[in-house]
């Protein structure tokens, strides 16, 4: 080996690793780029923000039962604000699930390849689009209330705050779906597949349509909708500590599978740089 060889192989092999940056690379920078990025995305804000209130309106409050006060739901509400929390939850999904979806894009862009150039850890990638799609989640769900307060939905006032702010929080596991479906599907087919995909585990998760007891209510407790839809409704129709504590399950559960997916997939997916 010559001197120069022999320099050079020391220096590379002396070299010190690259230094990974404070949160794994998270900063709000990069947090005020994929905001504005999303507020330039016109059709997923009308299809998250538009689309929720126009259900409620069209379900909540052209039934005849829409008025009516069970006698058994402690949050002395009516029927009209069971129907808008379900679809502040449905809303919430749209839009968290649309905001993760968006990296199937970046994908077909090479942009989430050229990120694993720099020390931004999955984690961090991740955490970052998580956020933007719970900003949005977080304008879906506030529009939907905000319709529903002017148009005869009625309860306590404990439901007013516990209900939305669930079906937001909660709505995190959508983001994180998202990102996972995101990064399974071609960006050509993404929203094609969520949108009813999300709609069919709507109503087998008894989102639409109340499931009580039997196969299918077996069969609904095992739906990612199933955990938020029956948390969010608590404060409202309340509910013994099982179902609860099976709902709770549910979200954590789903939660982490698609966290962990979404992180696996981020990892094989720029893996070739």
């Amino acid at each position: 080996m010559t001197t120069e060889e022999h320099a050079f192989g020391t220096a590379v092999a002396g070299r010190a690793p690259r230094a990974v940056p404070a949160r794994g690379g998270f900063s709000l920078g990069f947090l005020r780029l994929e905001l504005r990025r999303l507020l330039r995305n016109r059709r997923v804000l009308i299809f998250a923000i538009a689309m929720p209130p126009v259900f409620y309106l069209i379900f909540g409050l052209t039934q005849s039962y829409s008025t009516d006060f069970p006698d058994d739901w402690p949050g002395g509400g009516n029927v009209t604000m069971y129907v808008l929390i379900s679809m502040a939850v449905y809303g919430a999904m749209l839009a968290t699930t649309s905001g993760g979806a968006m990296v199937s894009v970046e994908r077909e862009l090479g942009w989430s390849r050229q990120l694993r150039l720099t020390p931004l850890r999955p984690v961090a990638y991740i955490a970052t689009k998580a956020l933007v799609a719970m900003t949005l989640g977080l304008a879906s769900v506030v529009v939907v209330f905000i319709v529903g307060a002017f148009t005869g939905a009625q309860a306590s006032g404990a439901v007013w705050i516990a209900a939305p702010l669930i079906a937001w929080l909660g709505s995190l596991v959508f983001a994180a779906f998202g990102l996972f479906m995101g990064y399974l599907l071609p960006s050509e087919n993404v929203m094609q597949i969520l949108g009813p995909g999300l709609a069919l585990l709507s109503f087998a998760g008894g989102l639409f349509v109340p499931i009580d007891g039997g196969v299918f209510g077996t069969i609904a407790a095992f739906m990612p909708t199933y955990g938020l839809a029956e948390l969010a409704r608590y404060p409202l129709t309340g509910g013994d500590g099982a179902s609860i504590a099976l709902a709770v399950l549910n979200l954590v559960v789903w939660a982490a599978v698609f966290i962990v997916g979404a992180a696996y997939l981020f990892r094989r997916d720029t893996r070739r740089v």
